[in-house]
């Protein structure tokens, strides 16, 4: 596999650090799970499984190996240091400056291990007034601007259903220690990363921060082409109250989609810019959408030239035959089932293992031979 022979000690917690350390066993990394005296909290999130085991813990530690470390005694700050001194990638999640106080920042590791790559994954970074300021991540959508635009239209926020600044940080995260281990073939200096929440939503504006820019406007649903001003770029709700999404605004898919429903006549209306020129053609495919049920408009959709999806909650996403034969829903054979890995190589495929390790399970054996174990236990 692609990461085999690369070594990682995870000391992050609840969801970035663990989903890229994830990534990274899913292809082969040794990945070694530093949890904190009673465990890693996500342990303790139902639902359960019928062992009893976390199902979030599980889909995000699966493949890894779990030590228990107190690092406020010499003595585990002593193993997790030794361990660092042959490892390649060093993951935290902590605030600015807690790393330092424990004795594992990154200038006293990389200066015990040169070729290391540290990598801090946090909510606002490692500099600037936000640094030490506590949040998860709702808090860094909120700085962003990204929670103001999650609304029903009404500019109310209400809480995301993604939390995007965490899967952001995590592939910010991985994209970067994937080019320090790259670069690290030619130098062969490892490098500090301060991956975070923060700057990752930042760099993901791009299509939305132009009124901003242009005029300091900000975008909203109402009025931005992507995320609610278009007719054809929208989402609307059927009979039976539930929902279509129609996702694409190109001119072929408004005139075949109106075609179809004998309504060429809002054609016209389909060529305004978005915002409130269109208000009117998102009004009437408001109410040509409740004429119909779920089902009827899938039938219906399904031999027209338009881009549309039906709206799935994640049982039925999972369910759908598309998600198997992407691998995107993984059988172990045994009746457990988790998410599969989203990187796929033709040669050297990633394995995804779906064993997650019990606390401090393999403490011995680290004890006794290091990073000398077998990823396929």
């Amino acid at each position: 596999m692609k990461l085999e022979g690369v070594k990682v000690i995870d000391l992050s917690m609840f969801l970035p650090g663990p989903v890229v350390t994830q990534i990274m066993a899913d292809h082969g990394a040794r990945v070694i799970r530093i949890e904190p005296p009673g465990g890693e909290p996500s342990r303790g999130f139902g639902p359960f499984d019928e062992s009893g085991e976390s199902i979030w813990y599980r889909n995000t530690h699966r493949g890894k190996r779990s030590l228990e470390l107190d690092l406020k005694t010499p003595e585990d700050r002593a193993t997790l240091i030794a361990l660092a001194k042959e490892a390649d990638v060093f993951i935290e999640g902590f605030r600015a400056g807690v790393v330092k106080k424990l004795g594992v920042d990154a200038e006293t590791l990389c200066g015990l291990n040169p070729r290391l790559i540290y990598c801090s994954l946090s909510a606002f970074g490692q500099t600037g007034p936000l640094s030490v300021k506590a949040s998860h991540d709702m808090g860094a959508q909120a700085f962003t601007g990204f929670l103001a635009l999650n609304d029903n239209g009404d500019e109310k926020p209400v809480v995301p259903g993604m939390p995007s600044a965490d899967m952001a940080s995590a592939l910010t995260g991985l994209n970067a220690i994937l080019m320090a281990l790259f670069r690290r073939e030619t130098t062969g200096k490892g490098d500090i990363i301060d991956a975070n929440m923060y700057d990752s939503l930042m760099a993901w504006t791009a299509h939305l921060s132009g009124p901003v820019f242009d005029q300091r406007i900000p975008p909203t649903t109402r009025t931005h082409r992507s995320i609610g001003g278009s007719a054809f770029y929208n989402i609307y709700e059927t009979a039976d109250g539930r929902h279509i999404a129609l996702t694409g605004r190109e001119l072929k898919f408004a005139g075949a989609l109106l075609k179809a429903l004998g309504r060429e006549e809002l054609f016209e209306f389909a060529k305004q810019d978005p915002g409130p020129d269109q208000q009117q053609l998102i009004a009437e495919m408001q109410a040509i959408f409740k004429q119909r049920n779920f089902e009827e408009w899938r039938e219906f959709l399904a031999d027209v030239e338009v881009s549309w999806a039906p709206i799935l909650n994640m049982a039925e996403a999972f369910d759908h035959p598309h998600a198997r034969a992407r691998e995107m829903l993984f059988d172990d054979g045994t009746g457990t089932e988790l998410p599969g890995t989203p990187v796929k190589f033709e040669n050297e495929p990633g394995q995804v293992r779906t064993r997650a390790p019990k606390l401090n399970e393999f403490a011995d054996s680290v004890a006794s031979t290091g990073w000398d174990f077998d990823i396929s236990e």
